[in-house]
Parts: structure tokens; C-alpha cells; sequence
């Protein structure tokens, strides 16, 4: 069977829809900018927010536009954790931290950043994010001059690497209104937002780092990736991520336009609802693995820029497992043979069981353009062996998923190892308090394996943990992997210099930013 015939079908409807919409557009070279004496970049995201709290903003929004800092950071080289507004941290046991402050840092309305303040905003992030709570693990807090001592509820080694997490940033939570308004220690302060529009950013001057050597930052979102592409072109923005990958061959075309593709932590997945009847069955869950056609996904959606995924972790890491038992698992024959397993019989081109056919609900959203393709091309190849796959398009994936489960199967995003380390995804995803468990996955065995990789040091038994743990949710076909995507951000390279597109997806407005 030629399996990408359908595929491009699918895609190349996609693709004439994008391109009708896109006539008119400049395909020359980025406009001329626009004299002026204020030194401004206009950078554009995929993802729109209505809140600016740092604490439980799951955009990130204000770390990235460079409002906000965290303690530490991801060294993205090393896969190591970095001093940033801590200057550095040790513990005997595991479980009591002494945490040693800057004592040059100040808020961006003029206070310094104490180790009181950094309590206060540790304990407000506490209060606020449930999943926090269960990521830090924090028994106490005490402040003593540019001091922390921090005890947590249980030897934790890793403690230090959970504050990369931009929900623990640092602000001045004297501040009235935290939503619209943080007031942070990056290098950029606030001046204006426009909830799922845009952000305005003046530099602040005395930035411990090192001011800006621009005068302003503008901050906007557009969720329609084509609207993006247009947008650079048109040279209404300087910066765009992850514009149309069909315009991407355009867009090299272009005088002076500079394209990259970085290769990230990040997976594409179909994440299954473990609490859904049909998907608590093994065989069922392997069948819908065994559908996907990751290469021709790859191939034809995202037209090269990622990689087939067969785990969570990009086979790169060193904690990623090696894969040898799934060339011959997959495609429609195999799909049929273990719905056969879980009891189901093909009827009249009706994937039936005890009179009931195999119906399931498929989530997905806009803001990244490939997922609503992939659903369709799944939806498409589930049809083929009698499966009726509805397709249900939501806006945010975290917020519809967490709390309704009138759905079978979801297409996400996830970030697997944006501090360069297993723990993170593995407790956000699998552990039965992990904020990103939409799948309501409850596993003691896989459960136990999580809570011994938290209490490890070791980075051999750390990796060999993380592998065993991915060995079961592939074993366990907890969620599919579909690829692991690049990373892809178009800008004006006549104007943008210093520019660059992290791996962890978590820094991109810095003071180095800065243009001709």
C-alpha cells in the first residue's frame, strides 16, 4: 500500500489553502525599516496569553519577552544547571539548600532583590501553582541577608534543576497587579499589554547584566502561522517563530532573510486518555501506535524539519533508550491484527466490537500548525480500517484537557527535557500529580521508577532510570510518539543581530538582542 499518496492529498490541501490566503505578499526582501531613533525588534510568537503571572502562566510569556529571571538556568551546551540570579547553592544531605543570592540585582521599579523578596515570590508561586508545589517539594524557607536556607519535604537532589522553571520566576510581589504588570529582574520592564495581543517592553537601564543595547521590545502573538510568514515578509515584524514551514523556501529566497532550524527538546505526541474504555486496553492503544506513519508525517508535513519519534527524549540525549523492536510494528495490517487481540472485528468497513463500533474523539489546536495536519492525516488512515475518528478542534490544549475527559486521544506538544534532564517530563507527565498527566495515567510500577530517579544523584543511574521509565511508557504505549520537531525562526537578517533560538525554548528576549 502506498501510504503517502493520502498523506500529500491531505497536505496538499493544507498547503493551497495557506498559499490562496498569502497572495499579495512581498516575495522580494524584507522591507526597508523605517527611520527612527527609538532602537526597537518586533517579535512575533505562535502563542497568545491573557495573564502575565509568571507563576502560573503556562506560555512563559513573561520569561521569554525578558520581563522575568529565575534563580538558575539550563547551560543548553552542558545540559548543565547555571548560576543566573542565584550565584550558587549546595546541600550535604539532599534535602536542607543553602542558596547564595546576587547582591547586585534590583527589581525594574528600583528595589533590590533580597533574599526576603526572592522568599516572598517563592512562596507566592507555592501558593498559586499546585504543580509547583509538587515539582519543589518545599517544606520551609528562610531569608537572611542575600541568604536562602530552603529545606524540602524529603531528600531531593535535583532540587536545584526544578528552579529553572520559568513558573518559579522572581518578582516584586508587593506589587499590586501581578496579571497585567509583573515587575521582574530581566532586562526588558513592562510598559503596556494588551492581553492575546501584544506586549510592550522598554529596556531597563540598570539591569545587573548589562542594559540593552536597544531602547524597546515589542512582544505580539499571532496563533495563524501563514499570518506570521506574511508578516516578516511584509517587514511588519523583525523576528517570527516558527513561521509556515511551506514558506519556508520562500522566505531563503528573500534578500537578507536568515532562516534557522534548531533541533529542540520538544516532541510532537498523540497523548492517550487512560480513563476512556477503549483506550485502557493494551492492544488498542498499540493499534493506534502501530497507525501512525511517522516518516511520512515528517516527510510531507513538516516537509523535513524534525525527526521520527519513537520515545519522548531526541535519541541525541544521553538518557534517551535505543529502540530495536519497532521496524515491523506499525502500519494498517498490524493495527488490524491487534484490535483483533482487543476482541474487535472489521464489519461491513466497520471496526466493530460486541455490536459497537470503534468510535474516538481526537483533540487538537491551531497554534502549532502541524498538529490539526497530523490529526487529519490519522484521522484519515484510522478510517481506512473502519475507525471513526472525530476530529475536535479546542483552543488551550492544558486547560480543556485537565479538566474535561470527553475526549479518547489528543495531539500536544511537550517539552520532554527543557532543563536537559529526564525528571522534569517524566514527573510532569507520568507521575499521578504531574501537571501535564492528561492521560490520568496511574501507574505504581511506572510511579516507583519516577520517585527513585528523584531521590538518585548518580548521572549514570539517573540516565539508566530515565531509560528504564521511557522503556515502560513505550512497552506500556502510554502515549505514541510521533517527531521530535525542529525548532524554526525566521528574522530580518539586515536588521537582527545576536539572535538566538535555544533548545530549551525558554530564552529568547536577552540583552544581547540587538540590531544593525
Amino acid at each position: 500500500m502506498n501510504k503517502k499518496t493520502p498523506l500529500l492529498a491531505l497536505v496538499s490541501l493544507a498547503l493551497s489553502a495557506g498559499l490562496l490566503s498569502a497572495c499579495g505578499s512581498s516575495e522580494s526582501s524584507p522591507a526597508a525599516q523605517p527611520s527612527t531613533d527609538n532602537k526597537n525588534v518586533h517579535f512575533l510568537y505562535n502563542f497568545s496569553t491573557s495573564s502575565l503571572d509568571p507563576h502560573v502562566d503556562s506560555s512563559y510569556v513573561p520569561l521569554r519577552a525578558g520581563i522575568t529571571e529565575t534563580l538558575v538556568r539550563l547551560d543548553e551546551e552542558n545540559l548543565t544547571v547555571a548560576p543566573w540570579l542565584a550565584e550558587s547553592w549546595e546541600s550535604e544531605d539532599g534535602q536542607h539548600w543553602t542558596i547564595d543570592l546576587r547582591d547586585d540585582v534590583t527589581f525594574q521599579n528600583g528595589k533590590p532583590m533580597t533574599g526576603e523578596s526572592v522568599k516572598a515570590s517563592l512562596e507566592r508561586a507555592l501558593e498559586e501553582n499546585v504543580a509547583i508545589q509538587n515539582a519543589l517539594k518545599i517544606d520551609t524557607i528562610d531569608a537572611e541577608g542575600d541568604k536562602l536556607e530552603i529545606t524540602t519535604t524529603q531528600p531531593f537532589p535535583e532540587f536545584a534543576s526544578e528552579l529553572v522553571n520559568p513558573n518559579t520566576a522572581i518578582i516584586d510581589v508587593s506589587e499590586p497587579d501581578i496579571v497585567n504588570k509583573p515587575i521582574g529582574t530581566g532586562p526588558f520592564k513592562l510598559i503596556s499589554f494588551t492581553p492575546g495581543s501584544k506586549l510592550e517592553l522598554d529596556r531597563y537601564d540598570e539591569y545587573w547584566d548589562g542594559a540593552s543595547p536597544l531602547d524597546s521590545i515589542t512582544f505580539s502573538f499571532n496563533e495563524d502561522a501563514n499570518a506570521r510568514t506574511l508578516a516578516l515578509k511584509s517587514g511588519q515584524v523583525d523576528i517570527v517563530y516558527r513561521p509556515e514551514v511551506e514558506s519556508l523556501e520562500s522566505l531563503k529566497a528573500m534578500d537578507g532573510m536568515t532562516v534557522e532550524s534548531t533541533s529542540t527538546f520538544r516532541v510532537h505526541q498523540l497523548t492517550m486518555n487512560m480513563q476512556r474504555e477503549s483506550m485502557k486496553d493494551l492492544n488498542v492503544r498499540r493499534a493506534l501506535d502501530a497507525l501512525i506513519d511517522r516518516q511520512g508525517i515528517v516527510d510531507t508535513i513538516l516537509l523535513g524539519y524534525g525527526e521520527a519519534a519513537i520515545g519522548p527524549f531526541l535519541p541525541s540525549l544521553p538518557f534517551a533508550p535505543t529502540y530495536t523492536d519497532t521496524a515491523t510494528e506499525s502500519g494498517a495490517d498490524v493495527a488490524v491484527k491487534y484490535l483483533g487481540e482487543a476482541g474487535y472485528t472489521l464489519q461491513n468497513g466497520v471496526m466493530t466490537k460486541e455490536g459497537k463500533p470503534l468510535q474516538l474523539t481526537l483533540l487538537t489546536y491551531s497554534s502549532r500548525a502541524d498538529l490539526p495536519l497530523i490529526a487529519q492525516v490519522f484521522q484519515s488512515d484510522a478510517k481506512k480500517i473502519g475507525i471513526d475518528v472525530q476530529i475536535r478542534q479546542i483552543d488551550t490544549p492544558e486547560d480543556y484537557m485537565a479538566s474535561n475527559r470527553d475526549w479518547d486521544i489528543a495531539t500536544y506538544s511537550n517539552l520532554t527535557a527543557p532543563r536537559g534532564d529526564a525528571g522534569y517530563y517524566l514527573n510532569a507527565t507520568y507521575h499521578p500529580k504531574g501537571a501535564l498527566n492528561f492521560s490520568g495515567s496511574e501507574d505504581p510500577e511506572l510511579t516507583k521508577i519516577i520517585e527513585e530517579l528523584n531521590l538518585t544523584v548518580a548521572p549514570e543511574k539517573r540516565a539508566e532510570l530515565a531509560e528504564k521509565a521511557a522503556n515502560y511508557v513505550h512497552d506500556n504505549v502510554l502515549n505514541s510518539f510521533v517527531l521530535h520537531p525542529g525548532t524554526i525562526v525566521a528574522y530580518n537578517g539586515k536588521k537582527i543581530k545576536n539572535w538566538v533560538t535555544t533548545r530549551s525554548e525558554y530564552y529568547m528576549i536577552t540583552n544581547k538582542l540587538d540590531v544593525m
